[in-house]
Parts: C-alpha cells; structure tokens; sequence
C-alpha cells in the first residue's frame, strides 16, 4: 500500500491575514495614461515616430523641391522677379538637392543595388524642372532675342534616353504638363493652342528620335563588343590548334567536341605559353643580340610554317610561309641547326624582302616523340654572324619553350582529369541519394551526360512473363541540346511517344544480348542504322555511337543503360570504363530504391485488399483538408460498411469473406478518381477521401458505388453471393471544420443507414433537411 502526503495546509488566520497585506491592485491616472499614448518611446508622437518622421522628411524633400520649384515656374517668379536673395536661395536649393539625389544613386550604384523607379523620378524631375528654370531666367535676363528653350529639350532627350522606359515616359508627361502650365500661365487664349501642340509634338519627337538614335548606336557598339569577343575566341582557339601541336598528337578525344570548361582550361593553356614564349624570346633577343627573335610552327599538314610569337615587331614578318623553301624550309627538311652570315639572299621571313647580315634557326622538336613542330630564328641586320656558342644558346631556349608549352598541357590534361573525376564521385553522390527507381534512372543518364558525349539515354528493366524474359524501356529521353535527326529536325528514333514503357520479348537485339551476356555491347563499330537495338520495330537514327551497358546488382542483371550520341567514336577508352562504373553502381541503386518502394508500400497499404492502411488514410486526410481550408474547397469522405458481414463469414466461410472484401476494395479504386483516396478503415469498413467535392457530387460517387456492388456476383467454393454496403457522407466544412467532427458526421450517416434498412447512402445534413421541410 502506497500512502500518498498532501501538502501542508495554510490555517484560515493566516490565508486572511496575507490577503490583507496583498497590495490592491489600481488603474493608472487618466493624465499617465495619455503621457503614455502620446509621449513615450512607441507613443503616438514618441521616439519612434519623431524618428520615422525625420527620415521620411529628409526622403522626400527633393520631391518637395521639385513640386515647390515647379509652382515658382507656374507663377512666373524666375521671370518676373529680381535677382535678390530669395531667388538665390531657391536656386540653391534646387541645386543641392540635384547634387544629394545624384550622389545618393551613384552610391546605390556602387553598392550593386537597382536602381528604383523613385531614385530615377527624383533626379530626372529635379534636373528637367532645372532646365525650366534656366531657361526662364535666361528670357527674363539675358540678351533680347535669344531663348535657350532648346535646353530643355536636349535635357528631356537626354533624360529620356538614359533612363529606363516607366521613367523616360514619365519624364516627358512631366515636361509636357509643364509646358501646359506655362502656356496658360501666360494667358494665351485659344488661338495659340496649335501653338502649344506644335511645341509638345516637336518635344516628344526630339526626345523620341534621341531615345531611337542612342539605342541604336548602344546596340551597334554592343554588336561590336560581341564581334570583337567572337573574334579573341576564334584567335585563341586556333593558338591552342597550334599549341597542341608541340605534345604528343596521339591523345583521346582530340576531335571531340570541347565542354565550356574544357575551352576556358585551353585558353588558360594558350595564355600561359604565350607569356612563356614571349619570355624566352626576350632572352634570345637581348642575349644574342638580335634585330629580330621569331618562332614559327608548322601547320596541321605539315606544309606552311606560321607566325607564333616574334621580338620586337611582328609587321616585319611573314604571317605565313611555305614549309619547304628558304632558309627555314632547311631546317624543317633537314631537322637541324642552321647558321648562315653575309647577305642572307635564302633568308624569307621579311615581308618587305629585306636581308638579315647573320641569320641563324633551329627545329623546335616535341618533349615526347621528337616530333618536328616548328623553327625559332634569330637575326642580325648588320653585325658580326652567330657562333656556336649562340647556337647553344638557342637550341637550349627552344627546348625550353616546348618544355613550358608540354608543361602548361600537363597542366591542363591534369585539371581536366580532377574535374572528370569530380563528376564522377558526384555521379556516385546523386546515385546514393535516390530513393525511387525513377529518380535512379534521371540520375544514371544525367551522370553519363557529365562523362561522355550523350544526345540520347534510356534505362531498360528486365521482367518475368510466363516463366520467360521480357524487356520494357522504363526511360527514355533526349538529353537537352541532344540528338536531332539528319536534318529534318526529328527525333533520333521513330515512335518516340510510344517509346518509353514499351515492352519486347527477349531477341537478338544488343538490349536482350547485353542482359544474356551481362557485358557491354556493342564491342566494335557498327552500322546503327541496320542494328537492333530494342526489337525489330523500333529504328534508331541520327546517331553514330551507340553504347548498351548491363545494370547489374551481384550476379543479376536488372536491366541495361542504353546511350546514344551523333559525335562517331564518343564511347571508347577511359570513358566506357568509367561509364560501366556508373552502370554497377546504378544497378545497385535499382535495387535499393525497389526494396524502399515495397518496404513503403507494405507500411501504407493493407495487405488483404491493396487500399492504403487506416494510418496512411489519417495523413492524407488531414492534407487534404489543410489544402481544403487554404483554398477554399470542398473536401467529402464516404465511409462504406459491408452489409450482414458477420453472416457472410459464419455461413460461407473466413476465405470467402476476404474474397468479397477484396472484390468491393477493387469496385472502390475503379470507382475513384486518381486524386481520391480509398482506405480500409477498420475490419469491414472502407473509406474514400474525395478532394475538391461537394456534397451533391460525393452522393453521385456513393450511390453508384452501392448500385455496382449490389449487382456484384461473387463466387466461392460455396456458391455465389451478393452482399450490399452502407454508406455514410460526409462534407468540409459543411458538416465540420475539423477532420473529428467530419468522421462523426460520416459516421453518424453510416449509423443511420444500418439501423434503417441498409442498402442506402445517408448524409445527415439531407437528412435533417427533409425532416425540417
């Protein structure tokens, strides 16, 4: 026995006691109150709002300069009025809030923040309502017979063309107002009005025309930028040609087409070994003395010899010469030094023909291979000729230019591998978080778009039928900037809407004897175009590299990775090594999201009739009637009870009881729409969420479910049965706010429909309402 202490209890003495000492509690003064509401820190003319107040002020005193301004124009004050200090200070003060507003945006500017519609209106106003002024003053007191009226006018056209459009058309009301204003500030009658029309359409075409020929000219100078862009592209790329030429020729890929990260490393590469070679060829020049140090390289086909880089000046130089003649077509058949003094007559390499006094070259040979690459001269145009120690020297500084140049592609060659390898363990990172099959299969193409050249992907899964294989193109898809077909502008296969869930038996196509042979297919080149790559009725085109790839989990082989590109030769090396890579690791990903997909559907569905379970049917219940009170919509819930149960299961069995509960659960989802929910709620019992319906439209869904299962023939092995349900209706927010209230409604209905006479679909709010009519 477990005895439990109550607290100590106060004796009545001393409760009234302490009552008495409690201070009694009083409300504050009418006069500290109103100290309160109107004078303290967040009152209402407090610390707060005097701050606020201060602020808004100084913000929008420049408007209040330019409206006060623009009232002294439509008096006349600038015109009629002396030049005293009032009009002074008006003038400064227009003055300096020009100067504030400008210097307040130019700080946004800097800051990196847009520009307001505010910011622009103050200072375009303050600056046209300036020129108003000046021009005012100017009539007033400057020589007869003058007028700087078309101040105003290159001040709106300028003002037009630099701001932004909301801005620039406000500016030009603005200036046409004040014209109006001025016209009738200066009593002209209706006789001047074509006057004053002639005037604001001559202003609005001068600012139009402005804002016309400036944009003009700032499209031409951005077309210009872009061309010059365009052009220091195309030079750079043709130097990295050429740069390439001074390592190994036997490289992957080189014909393929260059990633935008690949095309910035070989800028990269071409800039360095530029100020490489400039650097070496100064020190030629200096320390040999030389009028002019040039390097020339051989072209692609080995018959001219280019222009790379020269000291001091290049439009001296031949930009081009033939590979085989002169002075140099000696070093280049030859392959070795030469050193030639006197009047060099051999010696081509200047545009004008002149003749070096002393001419020496030697070959510029490839770190790897000793490939002839191109030639490095020195000359002299008067002095004593080159000896071999110059020689030496030369032939020591050409192999250190193609050192810097085959260091600078080691660079480069290195940099591309880490960002291949980068993908590739990002590749592995995407994988490992996708927890569906169909996030798997975006995953594997997305990575073998990053590694290779890809233009079309698709995922293949192997499936059982009558004991025997199957195959069904679980994705198909082009990938962005993809394959087209041979210029018709289609897609590189026919059928394309019916390509993706499309199932073919197992064939001699390369997908069927990749899974069979569980390796890569196909192992050589072959014509696309009479290949099978799925079955016989589908074709595809446009490609000229094909690649099916075996996804595998252990030993079994799920399905296949088919890849497609237009570029020949894209899937070969390195790269189908890495890709089978990522072909295992997506196998394995197949398999986990499948074992996720069934360990969720066994956690939110009912096993005996496929309908989601009563935890499930809670949870969508609830969002559904969240969705429901955001937006304003309907939400109704059917609660089914199956008629006489008990009697189904004495008299024909428990077996048959689950058979016909899994008969009405598939009467149900057939009768669902796809954004309904149906859920076994309890025992014989059904529910069915229906978002976005009303009371009418959710009766029309229960009756028509009674009608069919009441028609239903169910069959055991004790004979056939039919059996009838009840149905309970239910609607948020009609019968209920909350999702307690709606289930006793839906409840309550079914409860009605039992007790009197089965067989029938009840909403208690119908109810109700036939009995108070």
């Amino acid at each position: 026995m477990t005895f439990i202490m109550a607290p100590p209890r106060e004796p009545a003495g001393r409760a009234r006691e302490l009552k008495t000492r409690l201070p009694v509690r009083r409300s504050r003064p009418w006069l500290v109150s109103s100290y309160a509401i109107l004078l303290s820190e967040s009152g209402l003319v407090g610390g707060v709002a005097r701050r606020r107040l201060r602020r808004l002020a100084v913000r929008a005193l420049p408007s209040l300069v330019a409206v006060g301004i623009a009232a002294l124009l439509a008096l006349r004050v600038f015109a009629d009025a002396p030049v005293e200090p009032p009009l002074l200070a008006a003038l400064g003060g227009l003055a300096a809030a020009l100067g504030a507003v400008a210097w307040r945006n130019a700080a946004a500017a800097r800051s990196g923040r847009p520009a307001r519609f505010r910011d622009g209106m103050e200072l375009g106003a303050l600056a046209l309502v300036g020129s108003f002024v000046v021009a005012q003053l100017w009539e007033a007191h400057g020589p007869r017979g003058t007028s700087l009226a078309p101040l105003v006018d290159l001040t709106l056209a300028a003002l037009v063309a630099l701001m932004p459009r909301e801005v620039a058309a406000s500016l030009l009301a603005l200036a046409l107002a004040l014209h109006g204003l001025l016209f009738w500030r200066e009593g002209a009658g209706l006789a001047q009005l074509p006057r004053l029309v002639l005037r604001a359409a001559f202003t609005s075409l001068f600012a139009v025309l402005y804002y016309l020929a400036l944009g003009a000219r700032m499209a031409a100078g951005r077309r210009a930028e872009q061309a010059a862009v365009d052009r220091r592209l195309r030079e750079l790329d043709e130097r990295a040609r050429e740069l390439r030429l001074l390592a190994p020729v036997s490289e992957a890929g080189e014909g393929e087409e260059r990633s935008e990260r690949a095309e910035r490393l070989a800028e990269a590469a071409v800039l360095e070994t530029d100020a490489a070679a400039e650097g070496l060829l100064e020190m030629a020049w200096l320390a040999l003395g030389a009028s002019q140090a040039a390097v020339y390289l051989l072209t692609a086909d080995d018959a001219e010899l280019r222009l790379w880089a020269c000291r001091p000046q290049s439009e001296l130089l031949a930009q081009r010469l033939p590979a085989g003649e002169g002075a140099l077509g000696g070093v280049v058949k030859r392959q070795a030094p030469v050193r030639l003094h006197g009047e060099v007559k051999s010696a081509n390499h200047y545009q004008d023909g002149r003749r070096p006094r002393a001419f020496m070259a030697v070959p510029l040979k490839a770190r790897v291979g000793g490939h002839l690459r191109g030639v490095v001269l020195v000359d002299r145009l008067v002095g004593e000729p080159f000896g071999e120690r110059d020689e030496r020297t030369l032939l020591r500084l050409a192999g250190e230019l193609a050192r810097a140049a085959a260091a600078e592609r080691l660079i480069r060659d290195s940099r591309a591998r880490r960002d291949e390898q980068e993908r590739f363990y990002q590749a592995m990172e995407r994988l490992n978080r996708t927890t569906t099959p169909r996030e798997v299969f975006d995953a594997v193409i997305e990575a073998a778009a990053q590694m290779a050249s890809v233009d079309f992907g698709a995922v293949t899964l192997v499936e059982e039928a009558g004991g025997h294989p199957r195959h069904r193109v679980a994705r198909a898809t082009l990938v962005p900037g993809g394959a087209r077909g041979e210029g018709d502008g289609r897609s590189p296969f026919e059928h394309w809407g019916s390509l993706e869930g499309k199932l073919f038996a197992d064939n001699g196509g390369l997908v069927a004897c990749a899974v069979r042979l569980g390796s890569a297919l196909p192992g050589k080149p072959l014509r696309l175009a009479d290949a099978v790559v799925f079955d016989e009725a589908t074709r595809l085109r446009g490609l000229s590299s094909l690649k099916v790839l075996p996804l595998r989990a252990g030993d079994t082989v799920l399905g296949t990775l088919v890849l497609g590109a237009r570029a020949p030769g894209a899937y070969e090396g390195d790269v189908v090594r890495q890709l089978e890579v990522v072909a295992l690791q997506a196998g394995d990903s197949i398999l986990r999201a499948r074992l996720f997909e069934t360990t969720e559907r066994l956690a939110t569905t009912d096993g005996l009739t496929g309908l989601v379970n009563h935890r499930t049917l809670q949870a969508r219940l609830d969002e559904h009637l969240a969705a429901g009170e955001r937006y304003g919509k309907k939400v109704s819930l059917l609660l089914l009870d199956i008629d006489h149960f008990k009697v189904v299961n004495d008299t024909y069995g428990h077996p048959t009881g689950d058979l016909v509960l899994r008969g009405i659960a598939r009467l149900l989802q057939t009768e669902a729409r796809t954004t309904d929910v149906a859920a076994r709620y309890g025992g014989e019992e059904l529910a069915l969420v229906m978002p976005e319906t009303d009371r009418a439209g959710a009766m029309r869904t229960a009756e028509r479910i009674r009608e069919k299962v009441a028609k239903a023939l169910f069959r055991s092995d004790q004979g056939e049965l039919k059996v009838t349900v009840s149905i309970g209706v239910a609607t948020f927010p009609d019968d209920g706010r909350k999702k307690t209230e709606l289930v006793e409604r839906a409840d309550g209905g079914l409860y009605h429909a039992k007790r009197h006479g089965r067989n029938q679909s009840v909403a208690l709010a119908l109810l109700r309402g036939r009995k108070s009519g």
